[in-house]
């Protein structure tokens, strides 16, 4: 079970002015050809980076991006995110491409107020991944204070989240994880009710922790995507070709059960846009019927189903949204996706999106301003919303004496 933010210091705890911040951002942008395609995550970690700017701190920011093979995979350069950065701030950024102690001391030495040092990508060193302690040593001899604001990788013991702060006495949390895990704790802890959940995506294996851990918090459940294919199939109901967790049927249908049993209301589709397969859109079909022929696949909700779920969701106090209905990417087949964002959008309750597709649906249907909160954790957001303790969050706690680490860095 988590425990929240509970002794977890934020950035506000320290006297950061003239200190070095060290800062793990979670900048991991979609690129196209060396250019930004989305900068959410980017504009997310600004408030923290304006707080150490404000505060006079000499700040360190760094950051992983995509999964580079080595360091000669410069597709993967955080150039073009040191370069936005700079344009949104207003600032210099120094990109370092050899990100050693001693030449990121050497501009320690000469900084200026209104300059950011940024590290290169850093998992183009192998001991990021592997969490290694002496690249953690490295970075520690230069920080006066270590700030993880990256919540989309609190769930992986990278050096950066976890080595890091293992070997620094002074360490906190930013704005935007402090955000994240308040938004995420709402969910489970009173939320005002009505609350929904919207599970969609792919397949109900990866949303079984989630089920179990809100079956109890939610009045009821929204299912799309392929996974309704398989609560479908739990139904007896005939689905064609469409995508089923053959070993997950048993499953689905105990939890039909088990929210009957409960009271609480279980929306699954009752019509479709079929397809032969997958990639055809020429032959889209609207499917008026719950059940789908043997040659046909469902891609995506139909429009009797849409309108069964805007209003369910019209009355909720609390909605969560994680997964997309079909397949949105594809514009024929994003109708029922794009709906659930604009039905969440005109919904005056609580709206939180749990980061992966569902964000990224969210921001194309043109909604995204509208809810009151887009995890950029993906992942991690899951998993700490199913209870699970993430890592990088978890070192942050002090420990006893008689555990700490004897290469402890103070200032």
């Amino acid at each position: 079970m988590s425990n929240g933010l509970k002794n977890i210091k934020t950035i506000r705890d320290f006297e950061i002015t003239g200190k070095t911040v060290f800062l793990r951002l979670d900048l991991n942008v979609p690129l196209d050809n060396g250019k930004i395609t989305d900068e959410t995550r980017i504009r997310a970690a600004l408030p923290t980076v304006q707080y150490c700017l404000e505060k006079g701190a000499k700040l360190i920011i760094a950051s992983h991006l995509g999964r580079p093979k080595s360091a000669d995979d410069k597709k993967y350069s955080m150039e073009p995110i040191a370069k936005r950065l700079g344009e949104l701030l207003d600032v210099e950024v120094v990109l370092m491409e050899e990100p050693s102690s001693e030449g990121v001391k050497h501009i320690l030495y000469g900084h200026m107020r209104k300059q950011i040092i940024c590290l290169e990508n850093l998992r183009f060193d192998d001991g990021e991944v592997e969490n290694r302690n002496d690249l953690a040593q490295g970075w520690a001899s230069y920080s006066d204070i270590y700030i993880n604001d990256a919540f989309g990788a609190c769930h992986r013991a990278h050096a950066s989240i976890h080595a890091l702060p293992e070997v620094m006495q002074n360490k906190g949390i930013g704005f935007l994880i402090e955000k994240e895990i308040k938004m995420l704790d709402s969910l489970t802890e009173n939320p005002k009710k009505p609350f929904i959940a919207i599970l969609g995506g792919s397949k109900v294996s990866d949303k079984i922790p989630v089920i179990e851990k809100l079956i109890n918090v939610v009045d009821g459940f929204i299912i799309g995507g392929a996974m309704a294919y398989t609560f479908l199939k739990a139904q007896g109901i005939s689905v064609g070709k469409s995508m089923v967790e053959a070993d997950k049927v048993k499953y689905a249908k105990e939890m039909i059960q088990r929210i009957e049993a409960r009271g609480k209301t279980l929306l699954l589709p009752v019509d479709h846009i079929t397809s032969s397969s997958f990639n055809d859109v020429t032959n889209l079909k609207l499917n008026p019927n719950v059940s789908i022929s043997e040659n046909e696949m469902g891609l995506d909700i139909g429009p009797q189903t849409i309108k069964n779920y805007v209003s369910c969701l019209s009355g909720a106090e609390t909605i969560f949204w994680n997964g997309p209905m079909g397949v949105f990417e594809t514009k024929e087949f994003s109708r029922g996706t794009f709906a659930i964002a604009e039905a969440m959008a005109k919904n005056t309750g609580t709206k939180i999106v749990g980061g992966g597709d569902s964000a990224a649906a969210a921001e194309m249907s043109g909604f995204a301003d509208q809810m009151t909160h887009i995890s950029t954790g993906g992942g991690a957001s899951l998993e700490y919303l199913q209870g699970e303790k993430l890592p990088g969050l978890e070192v942050l706690r002090p420990r006893k004496q008689s555990e700490a680490n004897p290469g402890v860095k103070s200032f």
